[in-house]
């Protein structure tokens, strides 16, 4: 099917609950597929943007998503259900591909197997924090550098061997939790890589086998047959599912957080980009600032700047903005004040 640039955009934003916010955490989880979230304000914002009515309490409170390393070796949070299957598809192959980084941060096989063990004993019935965590292994001779990237690298293996993932942030700091506690339901799709792609098209509405290789970070020969496996349309310079509706009205004006998954979503991003304007957003450093996001296209950054009575929320656009969009973007600004419990102001 013939899809112009606007219907591509509008189809994806709608896709992405931008244009039609669900109602609780665990549905956008699903809508989404997963939300990175090595950032938690990030993922937290990336929910806001999806839903109505939340709050950022709502996110941090529920059971029924969980966040560990999944794709990219990237913190993701994901429904807690498709938790154990989504860990046993990566994580065999994210512990591999951290076995260098590892052992230049002097992460032995031994170690890290006593590590293992000692979490064994450390965490049942407990969400401890990271520095708990290291005052128990430390009190079993194991001494990790507070100050260097050996701890998380060594939560990151703990995790992706299946042992933990994180817990719900004890004020500002992450906790981590077994996940025998945190994810009892099991379950493996017959076809797991065919049902993640399922998953990934249905997240992001019109694509190719290269976006979903760029976005999970499996080889390419494995996302061509995940695509193969299903059944798919032609559409654009890409393909769909069956049921996805390849009309969509205009997406409202959006503020998006720091690694939107919209944005992250592709290998070739220049449908949502002015490459003009890429480096606004994408500085260097894997860093995405949060950005906004106007018919769905990326029309500029934002950055918020806090008093003790308000915050503002500073958006740098590209181009001068409509009256509409402005209004727009001040009824968003409203709502991200209300997600988060503190008065916002719109600064342009």
């Amino acid at each position: 099917m013939t899809l112009s640039d606007n219907d591509i955009r509008a189809v994806r934003a709608h896709a992405q609950l931008l244009a039609a916010p669900a109602a609780d955490v665990l549905a956008v989880a699903r809508s989404v597929a997963a939300i990175q979230a090595q950032s938690t304000p990030a993922a937290r914002l990336a929910i806001r943007a999806r839903s109505r009515g939340l709050s950022a309490p709502d996110v941090d409170g529920s059971r029924a998503v969980a966040r560990t390393w999944l794709m990219r070796k990237t913190l993701h949070l994901v429904p807690t259900a498709d938790l154990r299957w989504l860990n046993r598809l990566f994580g065999p192959r994210n512990v591999q591909a951290g076995q260098g980084r590892r052992t230049q941060l002097g992460l032995t096989g031994e170690l890290c197997e006593r590590a293992l063990a000692k979490l064994q004993d450390l965490l049942p019935g407990k969400a401890l924090t990271r520095q708990e965590i290291l005052d128990g292994l430390a009190a079993d001779g194991i001494a990790l550098d507070a100050g260097s990237q050996a701890p998380a690298h060594l939560l990151a293996y703990a995790a992706n061997r299946g042992l933990l993932c994180r817990g719900q942030d004890d004020g500002t700091e992450p906790t981590y939790v077994l996940l025998d506690e945190w994810a009892t339901e099991d379950h493996t799709p017959d076809e797991p890589h065919a049902e993640l792609a399922h998953r990934y098209l249905t997240a992001y509405g019109v694509a190719t086998a290269e976006d979903f290789g760029a976005w999970s970070g499996l080889p390419l020969g494995l996302c061509r047959k995940a695509f193969a496996a299903l059944d798919l349309v032609p559409a654009g310079h890409g393909f769909a599912l069956p049921e996805t509706g390849l009309s969509a009205p205009p997406c409202p004006p959006r503020l998006l957080g720091a690694f939107d998954t919209y944005l992250l979503g592709y290998r070739d991003r220049e449908l949502l980009l002015d490459p003009a304007e890429a480096k606004r957003v994408n500085s260097g450093g894997g860093m995405i600032a949060p950005t906004v996001l106007v018919d769905g296209r990326i029309a500029g950054i934002w950055h918020t700047k806090r008093t003790a009575k308000r915050t503002k929320v500073v958006v740098e656009p590209f181009a001068t903005l409509a009256r509409t969009v402005i209004v727009g973007l001040e009824s968003e600004v409203d709502d991200y004040g209300r997600f988060l419990g503190e008065a916002a102001v719109l600064v342009i």
